[in-house]
């Protein structure tokens, strides 16, 4: 599913406000921390990230993480990135919030 650019914009304004619920550090990404992302974006379809790290491995994670969790990345900034799963089982976040 590709994102139009002004559904990016309505993700991002709703992820200003939100917190990293998954760190990960220099230990890398475990199995527990797979369970945890899959789980905040069945639930949540809107999940920040902190990684901490070089650039190149925050990159890397980045995209293991989208192609590995069916997700795409709405934005990242430094450490911070935003991960989108649309959650078929729920109300779209597109349309429940910030409606234009």
């Amino acid at each position: 599913m590709e994102l139009t650019i002004q559904q990016k914009k309505k993700l991002k304004a709703i992820a200003h406000g939100l917190h990293p619920v998954v760190i990960i550090g220099q230990q890398g990404i475990k199995e527990t921390i797979h369970e945890e992302i899959d789980n905040a974006l069945s639930y949540h379809q809107l999940l920040k990230v902190k990684i901490i790290g070089e650039k190149q491995e925050r990159d890397k994670l980045s995209i293991l993480i989208a192609k590995k969790h069916h997700s795409k990345i709405i934005q990242s900034i430094g450490s911070i990135v935003v991960f989108y799963r649309r959650n078929e089982d729920k109300n779209d976040i597109l349309k429940n919030k910030l409606k234009s």
